[in-house]
């Protein structure tokens, strides 16, 4: 058996051996402790559980005593630790009635991390790896709960999909990292502060890259207050006999790929390549300019995946849309834009997000018709709060987005607007024939202004012409490719900008695209960071909140029922933007769903 000293602690990472997080409970807490393990197998990865007062564990090590095998021990008593020991030999009486649990330790992925050609900063800086408790909590079992452990190694940002990718199927050593970015996104404020280990320090270009850390079982014990409980001291884990083998990924479909979601603060997200290229694949298919608009210069790639990204992330979505482009008609609205806000916030409302859609205040008591009827049909499951924005005073925009005007209190942490009438340089709102129809668009622009200025908020346009609230990020292609481009161009941006065939698309590849994410394991499990169950129990109840053909046909004919036109011609026929409903729209319906489910 290896046993080294405290100053080769950062030898032995090299090593390429797995090591294991140890703690020790009374027999009377060790099924309810194993169901909490597998409850939250990122930072608890059972390897082995002993029977009462065994001191060996045969399938990790052929000759071995845990009462001598960690360099140092911590005792827990009651829930305070009391002390630290180099043997538990003292203790062998109690440890009769006592059980051992060996989990997975994120040392043992350093090995392969190294192999990857990425700097391990706590072995190059002689010292423990830096461990944090967050604001994340645990599945809890019976007396077992506390707030999720993590290690923090730092990662230049170049190599993030590489780490990633190195130590995403070593499970049984916590597996993919749990966050990337801000660390006050888990509730942890200042990385120099660790409340295990030592401070590790970050180069410049270095990302802080978070993995689960098995202390949380630490953190468990101390919040349980049994009587008498042992671990190994942070950074003193028990070696294995087991090698850390090279892995392998099944398929090149199962690689995580990396992707910023935000930069104040600055967040990173996964995606299986799998999931990734389904929503490419959207992205690709709403682009067709069946309206010879000149759209085809208008797209950026990947802007739908990366705001997918950053809605699955959000806890609170704000949605608008409206383009009162009918003038001389009551209502003046056209009917592209409502329904893809809805398909939005119907499966915003299945995976339980909050969500909300502000428009114009003469518009209100239509929209709320519209949200009733989309109930009574089962496009929603529940009405969508409708809200108005009035610029009543300088910092108007900031007290509707945010708690009592605090910019650390954001109502709604996305912004969305789908075929949303858009500020154009010159302070007017166009249509496409370039008439002004400023005195029918209330300044909802502003909540995006503002938006930009706050941590934490970010925003989507998805837009057919460049006219549309958000398409400012590509006002230049607008003014050189679209008709009336120099006049019409919005000038407020978005995040992320979709530009869609017709808005309604982008409205549905959106959905469909969440939906993906939802699905994929690999996402799933970020969002999640490790700690609870999949939460693909649910499928099919997101799977029923996607648009279809026969639900998008229904909201049309309501939509015409109250006046809503088809914005190119002004009809009131099942058409949309001058294009039919049937054979236009429900195929492009059928293809979005066609990619999604395959």
């Amino acid at each position: 058996k290896l046993i080294l000293s405290d100053e080769s602690v950062a030898v032995q990472f090299n090593l390429g051996y797995k090591q294991a997080n140890v703690l020790i409970v009374h027999k009377s807490l060790a099924d309810d402790f194993e169901k909490f393990c597998h409850a939250n197998e990122g930072p608890l990865p059972l390897l082995y559980r002993s029977k009462p007062g065994d001191w060996k564990c045969p399938s990790l090590s052929s000759d071995s005593d845990i009462r001598t095998d960690c360099l140092q021990y911590r005792v827990y008593e009651h829930g305070a630790c009391t002390g630290s020991l180099k043997s538990l030999k003292e203790y062998s009486e109690q440890l009769k009635n006592m059980v051992t649990f060996y989990l997975g330790c994120s040392f043992s992925f350093e090995k392969a991390v190294q192999n990857a050609g990425i700097p391990v900063r706590n072995v190059e800086q002689k010292c423990n790896v830096s461990m944090y408790k967050t604001a994340v909590p645990c599945y809890s079992v019976s007396t077992f709960c506390c707030n999720l452990v993590v290690t923090m190694r730092p990662i230049p940002e170049g190599k993030l999909e590489v780490a990633v990718l190195a130590t995403s199927e070593l499970k049984e050593a916590h597996g993919a990292p749990i966050h990337m970015g801000d660390p006050g996104l888990l509730g942890i404020q200042d990385l120099s502060k660790p409340d295990y280990g030592d401070p590790v320090h970050l180069h410049p270009g270095d990302i802080p890259v978070f993995w689960a850390c098995g202390v949380t079982g630490v953190e468990a014990i101390i919040n349980c207050r049994t009587p008498l409980a042992f671990t190994h001291s942070p950074g003193c884990m028990f070696i294995t006999d087991l090698k850390n083998d090279n892995v392998t990924f099944r398929s090149s479909r199962e690689v995580p790929q990396v992707h910023c979601i935000s930069q104040d603060p600055l967040h990173y997200s996964i995606v299986s390549a799998e999931a990734a290229q389904k929503i490419k694949t959207l992205e690709t298919l709403i682009g067709i300019d069946p309206g010879d608009r000149g759209i085809i210069h208008l797209h950026r790639q990947d802007e739908l995946l990366k705001a997918c990204l950053s809605i699955s992330h959000a806890q609170s979505v704000l949605i608008t849309t409206g383009f009162p482009t009918h003038f001389t008609y009551e209502p003046p609205e056209e009917n592209d834009g409502p329904p893809g806000a809805l398909a939005i916030a119907a499966i915003l409302q299945a995976l339980q997000k909050e969500v909300a859609i502000v428009t114009d205040q003469r518009a209100m008591n239509l929209n709320r018709k519209i949200i009733e009827e989309a109930v009574q049909l089962g496009i929603l499951k529940r009405p969508v709060p409708v809200l108005s924005y009035q610029n009543k005073s300088a910092d108007s925009a900031l007290m509707f987005l945010c708690e009592n005007g605090n910019p650390r209190r954001p109502r709604f942490d996305h912004l969305i607007a789908i075929e949303r009438a858009g500020m154009a340089a010159d302070g007017n709102y166009y249509n496409a024939r370039k008439v002004n129809i400023k005195h029918l668009v209330d300044p909802i622009d502003e909540l995006f202004l503002v938006a930009q200025t706050l941590p934490g908020v970010t925003t989507t346009g998805v837009g057919d012409g460049g006219n549309e609230l958000g398409m400012g990020k590509i006002k230049d292609a607008v003014k050189k490719h679209v008709k009336n481009g120099d006049v019409i161009a919005c000038d407020v941006e978005a995040d992320f900008t979709i530009v869609a065939g017709v808005s309604n698309w982008g409205g549905y590849a959106i959905a469909c695209a969440l939906y993906i994410l939802s699905t994929c394991e690999v996402h799933d499990r970020y969002l999640r960071k490790a700690v609870g169950f999949p939460r693909l129990s649910n499928k099919m109840v997101w799977l029923s909140a996607l648009p279809s053909v026969t639900k998008e046909e229904k909201l049309l004919k309501t939509l015409v029922q109250h006046g809503v036109r088809s914005g190119k011609t002004a009809s009131l026929e099942m058409e949309v933007d001058g294009l039919p409903f049937y054979n236009t729209h429900s195929l492009m319906i059928e293809k979005l769903r066609e990619t999604t489910q395959q």
